[in-house]
């Protein structure tokens, strides 16, 4: 069958699920997993694999639309005014996370060394489901601005973290290989990110400088986005880091920035909801009977590591207290970073592969579900959230 119709199906069940959510008080984001979790592979099959295969270029779009949105928050007047709060929260929630975690599932009895990779996949936090929040209900605040900059931020932390876990392990199995070069690894992905978005970021100005009228911009904005994210694939670099250094180049140097991200952002609610029904038909609720107590604590300490590591990095920065209380709980969000991950561990510890493959997919079932409406409840309480969608 044609992907058109699958793609036509997938977007009225959204636009349907999203509005049957919001009778019982929930994100649209919610309904639209939903909607792909019952279409999907696991479920009713409606969405084969083939065609989730087919289709999955719709991920790629979404996030890269996603992480160049968040770009845009980092403006000089911006950065000037948080200083370095979003660095130390996004630090401590980081990093406490992933050893919350380790030393949860080392004091179960876990080998230390899948105890840490497990701890530093844990520390991952996807963006997606939280900016959809944030836009759906049109939150704004101390809060909103920064777990915007935390979400960016995140990201870039647990990669580098990864990469040390990964190089001890190596060398502590193994005699070849370059450490210095493993460990210098996610510093060169992110330098590399950072130029690509750099370049492309100088790029995207010659058509914006030709081109006035909207329709024309919308299609150099596409086809600058498309190119970041490709670029970073082939190269080896984060397209999700790329597209954001893109968006944060750009709200600097261009003048008419608000108007350009404002281009991009019409473009994006049949992409996002595409993304989010398609994730939700990726989720496979079969693993969660063979995750046993090593998840349950994954999951736990995972919660209680971004909670607690936020608000301490939020008191150490003397943030306002409703940063210190909510933020934590914005973050709870995992999937494409984390899943990317783990099949990193594949090679690394390939004989954990099927344990740490379990985790981790049940984990991005579990915080998909649960991390936009703890989302929307934080934003709530926060007072951020006044416009009801």
């Amino acid at each position: 069958m044609s992907i058109l119709l699958y793609l036509g199906i997938m977007l009225l069940a959204g636009l349907l699920f999203g509005r049957l959510v919001k009778f019982i008080g929930l994100p649209n984001v919610t309904g639209y997993l939903i909607a792909g979790l019952l279409m999907g592979p696991y479920v009713f099959n409606i969405l084969s694999f083939e065609t989730v295969e087919h289709i999955s270029v719709v991920s790629e779009m979404a996030l890269a639309f996603i992480a160049f949105s968040i770009g845009s928050e980092f403006s000089v007047s911006y950065l000037k005014e948080m200083g370095i709060i979003p660095i130390v929260i996004a630090f401590f929630g980081a990093i406490l996370t992933a050893v919350f975690v380790a030393l949860g599932l080392i004091i179960y009895g876990l080998d230390p060394a899948l105890a840490v990779m497990l701890g530093t996949i844990a520390s991952a936090t996807a963006p997606a489901a939280t900016v959809m929040v944030i836009k759906q209900y049109q939150a704004n605040g101390p809060v909103t601005k920064t777990l915007l900059s935390v979400v960016a931020i995140d990201d870039a932390i647990a990669l580098i973290a990864f990469g040390f876990a990964l190089t001890f392990i190596n060398s502590s199995n193994e005699a070849g290989g370059s450490v210095l070069l493993s460990l210098l690894s996610p510093f060169i992905e992110l330098t590399l990110s950072a130029a690509l978005g750099l370049v492309l970021a100088l790029l995207l100005l010659i058509p914006l400088h030709f081109f006035k009228k909207e329709s024309n911009r919308m299609c150099a904005i596409i086809g600058i986005l498309f190119i970041t994210s490709s670029l970073a694939d082939y190269l080896g670099a984060s397209a999700l880091l790329a597209c954001m250094f893109l968006g944060a180049v750009l709200v600097n140097i261009e003048k008419e920035a608000n108007s350009i991200f404002k281009i991009a952002d019409s473009i994006t609610p049949p992409v996002f909801m595409l993304f989010f029904v398609l994730s939700g038909a990726e989720l496979d609720v079969s693993i969660i009977p063979s995750i046993g107590v090593i998840g349950v604590i994954y999951i736990l300490m995972r919660i209680f590591g971004k909670v607690f590591g936020a608000w301490f990095g939020a008191v150490l920065t003397k943030s306002v207290s409703t940063v210190k209380k909510y933020v934590g709980w914005t973050l709870l969000p995992q999937a494409g970073v984390a899943i990317g991950l783990s099949l990193v561990v594949d090679k690394a510890l390939p004989q954990y592969s099927s344990q740490v493959r379990a985790v981790v997919l049940c984990s991005v079932l579990v915080f998909e579900l649960i991390g936009p409406i703890a989302s929307k409840i934080a934003l709530t309480k926060a007072g951020e959230i006044e416009y009801k969608s």
